[in-house]
């Protein structure tokens, strides 16, 4: 499980870049596209309980501004609010790093 949590934070840049305890950030470039959407989940506000109630989820769309294609990105997280997996829909999730870079260049 270390492992897989370690790729995790990795992927997602930790997940928390500004310090509070309500915000997670994940970075995703939709299909097609050479833009990365930073997506913001409020933890205390859009979190659903899991239907087996061990944990959450959240749905979030991912809209580029230069780029038709929307991604779907699904997040779930247990009962103290760690990502434990994640599926994305017509895109892919990045790290960080790789958005920090493309920013960048902007």
């Amino acid at each position: 499980m270390g492992q897989k949590m370690d790729f995790l934070k990795k992927l997602f840049g930790g997940g928390n870049t500004t310090g509070d305890n309500r915000s997670y950030y994940v970075y995703v470039r939709p299909k097609r596209c050479e833009e990365i959407v930073e997506v913001r989940i409020d933890l205390m506000n859009e979190l659903s309980i899991r239907d087996d109630g061990d944990g959450y989820w959240v749905r979030k769309m991912a809209r580029a501004t230069r780029c038709p294609f929307p991604s779907e990105v699904v997040l779930y997280f247990d009962k103290r609010k760690t990502l434990v997996s994640s599926e994305v829909v017509d895109g892919e999730l990045v790290e960080k790093a790789i958005y920090d870079a493309w920013t960048t260049e902007q």
